[in-house]
């Protein structure tokens, strides 16, 4: 509107803060022995840095690890945020002293969008019940049983007649990987799935795809650091609130719709699950089952069962594009032992240099970065530092997964990380995609079979290439997830 540029923009944000210093009460760093880290201004801490680095945070925060070590600590606003990096720290920290690294931060755009209930960022008691009731429903509902195994294998076959309908055509694969993945979590959460092209099922992907964009977003930085003088701001913090609202309404009309019909006896999803807990429980003081926990749960299992998976299989799919000697030997396995048959689970262990690609695709993939924050339940002194109760901390999955003494070519795309020298399969105990400790995902055991059915079964049936004269590019766009930018595909036939 006046000509500036968004970083011109957010430095005028940044001075306008920082002078308005007389608000608030700046405080050097008064706990002894906290963990290092560089010298914050006032008010604005390193938020300036980071921002005017143009950097992705993991990044940002790896290359000051090369200078304060693998335990250090950064202000971004008046908030001290602690980091770990390399997977000695981190294993010691999520494992070792889990009970202690088990909480969540406050975090405000957090805090605005699910009030702290649900499952990935609740706290205390209520996450360890919604954890709880998560993780037996899910098994409830097959995960890690054939039953959904072969949800999935119907899944999957749907996903190739739609590849198969653009006979070999360039085509961009976002929405289309979304949705089939989307269709396992959505089976389970609401008894049914989508047809790819509803218009629903494509507005509420569409919402969480700007959300998982918008979340990392410098406006998104500095309403977390200053959520009182952001909230009058325009930015795109405000279409995070926007988006989650219009998320949120529409999970509450559908268990609306799900309460009228329940039939205890007929329990059909993980919604009819909850609700007929909610009839039992007893009233008390703290309650568990209420519909703001299911607003939240459902909404998080819907976002997280798509976004990390779908994201995972469609850097599956670059990377055979750009490496064709890895997608060659990978389709020789698979004719070996699966032939035209329908991939099962089973097969896994029977395909190590398959079971090795698919692992480092999500090594290399490293999808979440920066892992979802933790936070300490109470004062502790770790690895010679003190670390207060409530201290943000932010385990950096990065840093396992590309950690030097644990991978031979932490920066490059290769599958022998996960073979030895006879051709079997490895494992690495750097391996941590999924976090580890207590907050680990709650879904690892589908998202593993997911990503074998479905990046089998495309293997099977298509050979990737980009489109004629593109070369493929690795770069990652931003967000709060690392998703490969807008790309084209072909998937050429392979009978």
């Amino acid at each position: 509107m006046f000509g500036l540029d968004p970083v011109s923009i957010l430095v005028s944000v940044v001075v306008f803060l920082f002078l308005l210093n007389a608000f608030y009460n700046h405080k050097g760093n008064i706990y002894h022995n906290f963990p290092p880290g560089p010298k914050p201004l006032p008010i604005v801490g390193n938020l300036h840095s980071m921002i005017l680095s143009r950097k992705k945070q993991h990044v940002f925060l790896e290359e000051l690890s090369k200078k304060y070590g693998p335990v250090f600590s950064i202000k971004l606003g008046p908030r001290k945020i602690v980091v770990l990096c390399g997977y000695e720290t981190v294993k010691e920290a999520l494992v070792n002293y889990g009970d202690e690294f088990s909480e969540r931060p406050f975090v405000p755009t957090v805090e605005e969008t699910s009030k702290g209930y649900g499952l990935i960022f609740s706290h205390g008691e209520n996450w360890k019940v919604m954890r709880r009731f998560t993780l037996s429903t899910l098994r409830d509902f097959g995960m890690g049983k054939k039953l959904l195994e072969g949800k999935i294998n119907d899944e999957s076959n749907s996903l190739v007649e739609v590849f198969r309908s653009y006979k070999g055509k360039p085509f961009e694969n976002t929405m289309i990987i979304n949705a089939a993945v989307a269709n396992i979590i959505v089976s389970i959460l609401l008894g049914h799935r989508f047809d790819y092209k509803d218009p629903t099922f494509l507005r509420l992907m569409g919402l969480i795809n700007e959300n998982v964009r918008f979340i990392a977003s410098p406006f998104v930085l500095l309403f977390n650091a200053f959520p009182s003088l952001m909230r009058w701001l325009p930015g795109s913090h405000n279409k995070v609130f926007k988006n989650a609202r219009e998320l949120r309404t529409f999970i509450k009309g559908t268990f609306t719709r799900h309460k009228d019909q329940l039939d205890v006896n007929d329990q059909r999803n993980l919604i009819d699950v909850f609700l007929v807990k909610q009839q039992e429980e007893k009233p008390s003081h703290q309650m568990f089952f209420h519909n703001d926990n299911l607003v939240s749960l459902v909404s998080n299992l819907f976002a997280a069962g798509m976004e990390t998976t779908s994201t995972t299989l469609r850097w599956g799919i670059l990377f055979m594009m750009k490496y064709p000697e890895i997608q060659k030997k990978v389709q020789n396995e698979i004719d070996r032992v699966i032939g035209s048959a329908q991939p099962q689970a089973e097969h896994r262990k029977q395909m190590p240099y398959t079971d090795a690609v698919i692992h480092e695709v999500q090594r290399f993939g490293n999808i979440v970065p920066g892992n979802v924050p933790h936070a300490t339940t109470q004062d502790i002194t770790f690895r010679g530092y003190f670390i207060p109760k409530g201290t943000h901390v932010i385990p950096l999955l990065s840093s396992v997964l590309h950690d030097k003494a644990y991978f031979k070519k932490p920066d490059e795309f290769y599958p022998e990380h996960f073979l030895d020298s006879n051709g079997n399969f490895l494992k690495n105990e750097a391996f941590l995609p999924f976090s580890a400790g207590r907050r680990s995902c709650a879904g690892e055991n589908l998202a593993k079979m997911e990503l074998f059915l479905f990046f089998t079964r495309l293997l099977q049936n298509f050979t990737f290439r980009p489109p004629p004269g593109v070369e493929v590019d690795l770069t990652a766009g931003n967000g709060a997830t690392r998703s490969p930018l807008p790309h084209e595909i072909c998937a050429l036939p392979r009978n």
